[in-house]
């Protein structure tokens, strides 16, 4: 019993840093990732063996589920991997912790490919404690998000707002060159702090997303950790920072302003569906010529 307290307190730990954002996770090798229960799991909800999967729960003591601040249960666990209807699954490891003989804390995303009514990809992200009774490994705690449609960072520490650059300077630097490019200028209020900015980045970084995105010279405007920097800049191009970021304003080469998000459109961006993010960005590009 002591061991599964300690376990549970260093799992709940775990699925409590930056609210699921793991920012300080650091993804280890793929040979440090390897965990055959990991993969048994895996296989089960691919196979949509509920079964399987239960056999994987921990029942003395009973598997403590959460899913976001809500206390929930095995079977209600069991019911929403095998509901997803998987036909493919990726994990990223983003932690993989041993803090004692017979007890591995895991911390994952999973991309799902989900082969329901509409197929569609999902992101969960999850943090998992396993515990070795006689010879199997069981989940004696889970805890997860609810599905998302875009990916979610499980590193927060990728410097997209760099302090020490001159945002009027990098403004005029990029009208310039969509001016040459016939391109237009994206500006993107937000700052490092900012979990939804990251969520944004990484959309911006998607297959779909990349060439739609290719026809603007994008600006990343910190507003700095109190949220008042470049304030100047904000109140220039008409958008109103108290009501959060990330937040987009796009304009001219000439630097005129076209468009700007004035009801924080974008501020729960983990929540957002690729579809509207790609609406707003094919509605205001060029084309190309």
């Amino acid at each position: 019993m002591h061991r599964f307290r300690l376990a549970l307190a260093i799992l709940s730990t775990l699925a409590a840093m930056a609210s699921f954002s793991w920012s300080q996770a650091a993804a280890p090798s793929p040979s440090d990732a390897s965990f055959a229960p990991l993969d048994q799991w895996k296989n089960a909800v691919l196979a949509g063996d509920a079964a399987g999967l239960t056999a994987l729960y921990s029942t003395t003591p009973a598997m403590q589920v959460t899913v976001g601040k809500e206390q929930s249960d095995a079977n209600a666990e069991t019911k929403f991997w095998i509901g997803l209807k998987a036909r493919k699954i990726r994990l990223e490891v983003a932690q993989k912790q041993s803090p004692q003989s017979g007890v591995e804390v895991i911390v994952l995303q999973a991309e799902v490919l989900s082969g329901g009514s509409k197929e569609q990809t999902l992101y969960v992200t999850e943090a998992m404690g396993w515990r070795q009774q006689s010879d199997q490994w069981q989940l004696f705690a889970v805890k997860r998000t609810d599905p998302t449609h875009l990916k979610q960072p499980l590193q927060t520490d990728k410097n997209i707002y760099p302090a020490d650059v001159d945002a009027h300077a990098e403004i005029k630097e990029a009208e310039e060159k969509a001016g040459k490019e016939h391109k237009r200028v994206l500006l993107v209020f937000g700052a490092n702090w900012c979990y939804d900015c990251h969520v944004l980045d990484l959309a911006f970084q998607r297959p779909d997303f990349v060439p739609v995105v290719a026809r603007y010279e994008v600006v990343h405007v910190d507003i700095g950790d109190d949220g008042k920097k470049n304030a100047d800049v904000a109140k220039q191009f008409d958008v109103p920072l108290a009501k959060g970021v990330p937040a987009l304003a796009v304009v001219e080469s000439t630097g005129k302003l076209l468009v700007s998000q004035k009801n924080g459109e974008f501020e729960n961006a983990r929540a957002m569906t690729p579809e509207v993010l790609l609406e707003f960005l094919s509605k205001w590009k060029t084309e190309a010529q």
